[in-house]
C-alpha cells in the first residue's frame, strides 16, 4: 500500500519525532509505519481540543451538520478506508468495508439525535429546566478488533454533546484512525478531532493528562482497571467498556439444524474476535451431539485467509499474542480431555492463521471455558439441569451479554431475564444498533454506549432555576 499516514493535530498533518510498524497480520510482516507520537505532541492536541471546545460547544446546528457530512465521507470513501483496515486488522475487505459503512450510520444516527431539555417544573413560583452541557476534551482510547467502529461509538456523541475529542487507537490498527482525522479534516474544525499514535505510554499519558474531563476506553479487563485508577485523582468520568464471556444457552426444544448457522456466525464473527461475541455455549445433554456436529461441519466448510482475496470468510488472528493466546487456551483444553470436533490448532504458513475449532466434551473449570478466548475456537458444554445451566453461566466476572435459544420464545425470554448481563437475546446473538444501549454488568463495563443512554455519558446535568417570585 505504501502510504505516509501523520496524525492528525489542530486540524493539520503531523509527523512525529519516532514511528513504529504496523503489521500485515496474514504475512506476519510490518507493512506501513504509523507515528510514534511524543509527550509534547499529546500535550499539542489536547491543548487544541481545549481550545476549540469554548467554540464547538455553542452551535449544536453546526454540529449536527458537521455529522452528517462525516457520514456521508465514511459513505463515499468506505472501499479506501475499507481497504487500509483489512491490511492492519486482517477481516476479509467486505467486512472492513461494511465496517466503514457502519461508522457511517452511527455519525448519521447520532446527527439527528434530540437532546431534549426536560422542563421539571412550570408555576407561580419557578420555572425549573434541567438540560444537558458537554463536559470538555474527551480522551478517546480503541481497541484492534473494530478499530473505526468503536472509535466512531465515542466520537458520535462526545461531538453532538458539543466536546472535543484526543482520539488514540490500538498500537495493532493505528492507520484506520489516522486515515479517519485525514478525511475529516475539512469537515470538522481544527482541533475538534485530534488523532494521535502510539504504544501503551501514549495511553498512559492521556489517561493522567490534566486536560480530559472524560476517558472512553474499550478495551482489556486488567486495562480498564488502570484506566479507572489513573481517572480516579482528577475525578474524570469513564466510560469502561471492557469486554465479555458471552454465554449462548440452548433449550431442550430448540432445533439444531435450525440454529446452527446462527450459532456459528455469532461465535464466529470476525473471526471470533468480539467483545459480545458467544464464547462457549450450554446445550442439553439430549442435543449435545447433533449441535456439536452442526457447529463442527460449518467449522470445517469455513474458507480461511488473507482479507484481500476474494471469497474468504475469516482472516487471521490480529497479533501474535492474540495468536499465541487462542493456542494455547485450546492445547489446555486439548490436553485437559477436551476433544476437537473440528479444527484445534494453527494453520501452517505465515500470518496469524488459525483453524476455525470446537471443541467438545468441555466443561466449566477449563481456561477456554473460564476467560474470553477472543478467537476462532468455541467450547460446547454439556448440561442436564437447565438451573444449573443458568448458574454456570452466571458464574463469571464478565456480564457483557448472552443469549438463549428454543421453539417456546416467551419460555426462552424468561430464562435470558436471568442472565446477568447487559444485553440478553432470544433466539439471536449481536443484534447491536445505533439506538440499543451496550453496556455491561460486573466487569465487563462501566457505563454504556449507543443510543440516547450513550449520549447522556459524555453529558453533565444542570439544573435552570428561575425564580418567578
Amino acid at each position: 500500500m505504501s502510504e505516509n499516514f501523520s496524525m492528525t493535530i489542530d486540524g493539520r498533518a503531523v509527523t512525529a519525532p519516532g514511528a513504529f510498524g504496523v503489521i500485515d497480520p496474514a504475512t506476519g510482516e510490518v507493512a506501513e509505519q504509523a507515528p510514534d507520537a511524543s509527550r509534547e505532541q499529546l500535550d499539542a492536541a489536547m491543548a487544541s481540543a481545549q481550545a476549540a471546545y469554548a467554540g464547538w460547544r455553542r452551535d449544536e446546528a453546526a454540529r449536527r451538520k458537521a455529522l452528517l457530512a462525516a457520514a456521508e465521507v465514511m459513505f463515499a470513501r468506505s472501499e479506501e478506508i475499507g481497504r487500509i483496515l483489512t491490511l492492519e486488522q486482517g477481516k476479509p475487505l467486505a467486512d472492513a468495508t461494511m465496517e466503514v459503512v457502519g461508522a457511517g450510520v452511527w455519525l448519521k444516527y447520532f446527527a439527528d439525535l434530540e437532546m431534549p431539555r426536560e422542563v421539571i417544573q412550570d408555576d407561580a413560583r419557578a420555572r425549573v429546566e434541567v438540560v444537558r452541557r458537554p463536559m470538555g476534551v474527551v480522551a478517546a482510547i480503541t481497541p484492534w478488533n473494530y478499530p473505526l467502529l468503536l472509535a466512531v461509538w465515542k466520537l458520535a456523541p462526545a461531538l453532538l454533546a458539543g466536546n472535543t475529542v484526543v482520539l488514540k487507537p490500538s498500537p495493532f490498527t493505528p492507520l484506520s484512525s489516522l486515515k479517519l482525522g485525514e478525511v475529516l479534516r475539512d469537515v470538522l474544525p481544527p482541533g475538534v478531532l485530534n488523532v494521535v499514535t502510539g504504544g501503551d505510554e501514549l495511553g498512559a499519558w492521556m489517561t493522567g493528562h490534566e486536560v480530559p474531563r472524560k476517558i472512553s476506553f474499550t478495551g482489556s479487563v486488567a486495562t480498564g482497571k488502570r484506566v479507572a485508577a489513573a481517572a480516579a485523582p482528577d475525578l474524570k468520568r469513564v466510560t469502561l467498556e471492557l469486554g465479555g464471556n458471552d454465554p449462548a444457552i440452548l433449550l431442550d426444544d430448540a432445533d439444531p439444524a435450525a440454529v446452527a448457522d446462527r450459532l456459528f456466525g455469532a461465535a464466529f464473527q470476525n473471526n471470533g474476535q468480539v467483545c459480545s461475541a458467544i464464547k462457549r455455549v450450554y446445550v442439553p445433554e439430549a442435543l449435545y451431539g447433533d449441535v456439536v456436529d452442526a457447529l463442527a461441519e460449518r467449522a470445517k466448510a469455513a474458507r480461511v485467509g488473507n482479507g484481500m482475496d476474494e471469497g474468504v470468510q475469516y482472516g487471521p488472528i490480529n497479533n501474535r499474542p492474540q495468536y499465541e493466546r487462542v493456542g494455547e487456551l485450546v492445547a489446555d483444553a486439548l490436553a485437559g480431555g477436551a476433544r476437537a470436533a473440528a479444527g484445534g490448532g494453527p494453520i501452517d504458513g505465515p500470518g496469524y492463521f488459525f483453524e476455525p475449532t470446537i471443541l467438545a466434551d468441555v466443561s466449566d473449570g477449563t481456561r477456554i471455558v473460564d476467560e474470553e478466548q477472543f478467537g476462532p475456537a468455541l467450547p460446547v458444554i454439556k448440561y442436564t439441569d437447565l438451573e444449573d445451566a443458568v448458574a454456570r453461566a452466571n458464574g463469571t466476572h464478565f456480564g457483557l451479554s448472552g443469549s438463549v435459544w428454543g421453539t417456546d420464545a416467551d419460555r426462552a425470554a424468561e430464562v435470558a431475564g436471568r442472565l446477568e448481563c447487559g444485553t440478553v437475546w432470544v433466539n439471536t446473538h449481536l443484534a447491536l444498533a445505533p439506538h440499543q444501549p451496550f453496556g455491561g454488568f460486573k466487569w465487563s463495563g462501566v457505563g454504556v454506549e449507543n443510543g440516547p443512554w450513550g449520549l447522556y455519558g459524555f453529558t453533565e446535568l444542570q439544573v435552570i432555576h428561575r425564580s418567578k417570585g
